[in-house]
């Protein structure tokens, strides 16, 4: 007897029922997406919520004395502060930051921006004596108001301003300028600024280094100098700041690092939620699905014709 198989017959296949079920599925996704889902996330999307904020640096001549010390050798107190700014910079990347210095006169030395590496170049070619000599603070703070208050008109998208403040660094009391230090805070807290500041080294006579008219150190010897931490405390307290007085590299740190405690946005927080609507992808799926569903009907009437 002939193999079974040999009477067999080839016919078409049995028909398929997924493009019914796609049918079906499509329609329960266009529905539900006529009932506009929605749903509540964390406002993400590279939103970044940070502060303004512009360090003035006093570049007098006294920044040249000597009482800091670095390892085993003393440095001046530019050289002391100048790496606690740059670490400071670097720990704070969802803020746009300035630099004013000053001395005798304030100048804007580096514009509010996100460019931090940028940022940091420039404070390392900052040196005393680049500015007329002198301690006008309350030009300094006025000076960091303006950039702020200019900031304050360019929005940067993907960005929310958390608040705007002012890190005044400097060694000595206010002697030049035309704005007295008080009226400076007194406009900042109107601006709603708070002014944060760090009185670097010590009041009394300290080593300083000689030069001679080339610029050429010759030697060292004992200067006085001043800082008036009354005035810093004022100028703090009319903003609702802070007022450090540091007399050693530590102690500059650990003002910077106060205040980077004091002026964080808190990111541990759990963010703001948001609606987001659900109507486009329940659509787009269900138009999906009916596609799917035509070309099945469409693939499994040729089948049965090829087989009639």
């Amino acid at each position: 007897m002939p193999s079974a198989d040999l009477w067999h017959v080839p016919g078409p296949a049995v028909a398929s029922r997924w493009p019914v079920v796609c049918v079906y599925l499509g329609i329960a996704m266009l529905v539900v997406a006529l009932a506009r889902p929605q749903a509540q996330v964390p406002e993400e999307n590279g939103i970044r919520r940070g502060y303004d904020l512009v360090i003035c640096i006093d570049l007098s001549n006294s920044m040249f004395s000597e009482d800091f010390k670095r390892g085993d050798a003393m440095v001046n107190r530019l050289q002391a502060v100048r790496p606690v700014i740059s670490a400071f910079i670097n720990n704070r990347p969802n803020d746009r930051i300035g630099v004013v210095v000053f001395a005798g006169k304030a100048y804007t030395f580096a514009p509010l921006t996100f460019d931090h590496d940028w940022l940091r170049k420039q404070t390392a070619r900052l040196y005393i004596g680049m500015v007329e000599d002198g301690t006008a603070i309350g030009d300094a703070l006025a000076v960091a108001i303006a950039r702020l208050q200019e900031g304050w008109k360019h929005k940067t998208e993907g960005r929310t301003r958390v608040g705007s403040f002012v890190i005044l660094l400097t060694d000595g009391s206010n002697n030049k300028g035309t704005l007295e230090p008080r009226i400076a805070a007194t406009f900042a807290a109107e601006a709603g600024i708070q002014v944060y500041a760090v009185g670097a080294g010590t009041t009394g006579r300290v080593p300083a280094p000689v030069f001679d008219a080339q610029g050429h150190r010759t030697g060292t010897e004992l200067q006085y100098t001043e800082i008036d931490p009354g005035l810093l405390k004022d100028v703090a307290d009319k903003t609702g700041g802070l007022s450090f007085m540091a007399t050693d590299t530590n102690a500059v740190r650990d003002a910077f690092y106060a205040i980077d405690s004091a002026q964080t946005a808190d990111l541990g927080a759990a963010p703001p939620m948001v609606t987001r609507e659900l109507f486009a992808a329940f659509g787009l799926l269900g138009v999906i699905l009916l596609g799917l569903a035509a070309w099945g009907a469409n693939l499994r009437s040729n089948q049965t014709a090829a087989w009639v």
